[in-house]
């Protein structure tokens, strides 16, 4: 499986040649946020273009938008991240998944950040 990263700080997994990505934020996202306490997630088969907001978490600090990464239609969100949203701090990168989506343009994913380059990007933040 391929993971991509993008520069407002969420991830990006390609699930398979379907054209399936399922999305959430990386644990530098969740470590600046803070305790995640609310989290509101797209509805299913929702459209969304590349960069547009698709969910906000919220924390003991802060609220965040979510933004889609790519441009296509929700297929499924994380029901268990709506109702315990602590998974998006205790992990991020596996049962912290906010959800998925049946991309338009697999160019979209290719074009997002890989981990040496979203690894520099956090660094010289």
């Amino acid at each position: 499986m391929t993971v991509k990263y993008t520069p407002d700080h969420e991830w990006i997994e390609l699930d398979g040649d379907e054209g399936v990505a399922t999305i959430g934020i990386t644990p530098h996202a969740q470590d600046a946020l803070g305790d995640v306490v609310f989290v509101d997630l797209p509805a299913v088969g929702a459209e969304f273009k590349k960069g547009d907001v698709a969910g906000v978490v919220e924390s003991v600090k802060a609220a965040a938008d979510v933004y889609a990464p790519v441009s296509g239609h929700i297929l499924e969100v994380n029901e268990a991240l709506r109702a315990d949203p602590s998974l998006a701090n205790s992990d991020p990168l596996g049962k912290g998944w906010f959800f998925k989506i049946k991309m338009d343009d697999l160019a979209e994913f290719d074009a997002l950040l890989d981990a040496p380059a979203y690894d520099a990007l956090v660094k010289n933040a």
